[in-house]
Formats: C-alpha cells, sequence, structure tokens
C-alpha cells in the first residue's frame, strides 16, 4: 500500500470519526397503507402516519396496525387519521416534541374551507429523518398563512392532500400549495386509485391535480419504495399502491 493511500484511508477515518452518524443516514423505507396513512421507517425508528380505521373513504382498506411503530403522528382524533385502539404513544396536538433524537413540529391549519369551523382545525407536522425534511399534510384543506409557509417550506418530502371533498383540498388547491413550498417529492394522499371508491366517500382520482403539475415527473410505486437520501429525485411526484 502506498503512502498516498495511507494518507486517504487515514484522512477519512479522521473525517469520518467527526461527522455525526446522520451524515451516513440510509435508506428511508415507505409503506403505504392508503387514504392518508405511511409507515416511515429511516434512522432507527418507526413512525406510523394517520392511522384509520377502516370506514367511509377507508372502508376497502386495511386498518394499520402500528405493532412495530416507535409512535404514532396524527393530523387529529377523528377515526379516519388518528385511531389508536392499542393506545400507541402518539402525537396528535400542536407543539414541538422531541423522541429521542427526532425533533416534531405540529402546528395547525383548517380542517375544512371555512377556517375550521366544521371540521376543526388539523395538525400538519414536519421532522427530519435520514436528513431529509418531511411534511405531513394529510389532514388540512385550509389555506396557510405566512408562519404556516415558512415552517413548511422546501421539504424533501411532502404528503398533501388531492382528492377534494370536504376535508381535502383538491388538485388545484394542491398543486398551488405544492408551488408555494416547493418540495422535492410529492406524495398525494386522499384520492382514489383504480376501483376502490367507497359510495360513502366523496375523493376524486389525481387527473385534476397531475394536470396542474406539468413540471414535475410521475412515477407508479407499489405499497412499499425506498428514498435514497444522496440520490433524491426533484420535482417528481410518486403515486403509491395501496
Amino acid at each position: 500500500m502506498t503512502i498516498i493511500k495511507i494518507k486517504k484511508i487515514l484522512l477519512f477515518t479522521l473525517f469520518s470519526f467527526f461527522l455525526p452518524s446522520s451524515a451516513f443516514a440510509g435508506n428511508l423505507v415507505l409503506k403505504s397503507f392508503g387514504h392518508s396513512s405511511f409507515l416511515i421507517k429511516g434512522e432507527g425508528k418507526s413512525i406510523l402516519i394517520n392511522p384509520f380505521k377502516a370506514k367511509g373513504c377507508a372502508s376497502n382498506l386495511v386498518e394499520p396496525k402500528g405493532r412495530n411503530a416507535d409512535f404514532i403522528l396524527a393530523s387529529s382524533k377523528l377515526a379516519d387519521e388518528g385511531y389508536n385502539p392499542n393506545d400507541k404513544l402518539m402525537f396528535v396536538e400542536p407543539g414541538i416534541y422531541k423522541y429521542e433524537d427526532i425533533i416534531l413540529n405540529g402546528i395547525t391549519l383548517p380542517h375544512d374551507r371555512v377556517g375550521g369551523r366544521r371540521f376543526g382545525m388539523a395538525t400538519v407536522w414536519s421532522w427530519e429523518q435520514n436528513n431529509l425534511k418531511i411534511v405531513h399534510m394529510g389532514g388540512a384543506a385550509g389555506e396557510m398563512d405566512i408562519n404556516s409557509q415558512i415552517i413548511l417550506n422546501r421539504p424533501d418530502i411532502l404528503f398533501i392532500s388531492i382528492g377534494g371533498g370536504i376535508k381535502s383540498y383538491n388538485g388545484k388547491e394542491a398543486s398551488r400549495i405544492v408551488k408555494t413550498l416547493k418540495p422535492s417529492i410529492v406524495i398525494p394522499v386522499h384520492f382514489v386509485r383504480g376501483r376502490r371508491k367507497s359510495k360513502d366517500c366523496d375523493f376524486s382520482n389525481a387527473d385534476l391535480f397531475l394536470e396542474n403539475m406539468k413540471d414535475f415527473k410521475v412515477k407508479y410505486v407499489g405499497k412499499y419504495f425506498n428514498i435514497k437520501p444522496k440520490r433524491i429525485d426533484k420535482n417528481t411526484i410518486y403515486l403509491f399502491r395501496y
């Protein structure tokens, strides 16, 4: 082994020693349950988002169990996004929380288009996992103020409702928010795909949203998908199967 190679190895070892462990973060693993529910795994943590009871727009879906999740993040305590029959640790109220090394920031947005007067307020969550900023707006349907825009701005991954109805952004509303927040990856939730629509569901499909997002690539993925932090897609929409 040459002296130059030995020097390179020593420099890399020293550099690695002083780097935080997050600098070597692996893939972020996403599992879709449908509706607005996902299991997100990364950096040794598993976070269950918006577990639901199988009724209404979720009546044809399998309820997430969350047995292996460290905790739950929920938009509200409504049964379609905050169903927690096993009394798992769940963060639902707005505020700033810390779970081990993860900082969770929950802010409020209206759950409807009339300032929350019909369905109350939803909690929108932002946090960092595997060196990626993640924002989940699955429960929001109202306008953002400037403070909300500042907190949620430029996420690596944005979950946002697109299906319309009384508690969800429609395609045009969601596209305006995406263009305001400027995420790298968009993951739509609360929409109908295939023949899974229930008679009690007021969601539409993704067409209107995609028509208003011509500058974004669209990728159709399965129930599971890995995101590599060092090779994250830009201006890409992931449509998950469920």
